[in-house]
């Protein structure tokens, strides 16, 4: 849960690194929130409100946490505008947020795993 919490914390950060798990952990629990307010939804009758609500009260940690995965794999933050090119933008920045992260002190700053980078 601290994973979850942690990038909240850090909702405008869009410079440092992020690890592949501290994104997948974002991710995890991004969709078992997601699945809850579509349930609650459902229940109330209020359809697309509390969902709604949700993905944009975690637009900006959303799309915080993936720049730093793409920093933490030595690349720009500005790669996420690949994910407009239908299919292979999308199939891309999943490859990109699957790979490893340099292991050494990039330009975006020391490696997360080192356990001394910068929050």
């Amino acid at each position: 849960m601290h994973w979850y919490l942690d990038v909240l914390k850090k909702y405008v950060a869009f410079s440092g690194r992020a690890r592949r798990q501290e994104y997948w952990m974002f991710v995890l629990f991004n969709a078992i929130a997601a699945i809850i307010l579509a349930v609650l939804d459902a229940v109330l009758g209020t359809q697309p409100v509390l969902i709604a609500i949700y993905y944009l009260a975690v637009l900006l940690p959303s799309l915080g946490v993936f720049v730093r995965r793409l920093h933490d794999t030595g690349r720009s933050g500005w790669w996420i505008l690949f994910g407009i090119v239908p299919l292979v933008g999308g199939i891309t920045l999943l490859v990109f947020a699957c790979l490893e992260g340099e292991r050494s002190q990039n330009a975006y700053g020391p490696d997360p795993k080192s356990g001394y980078a910068a929050a």
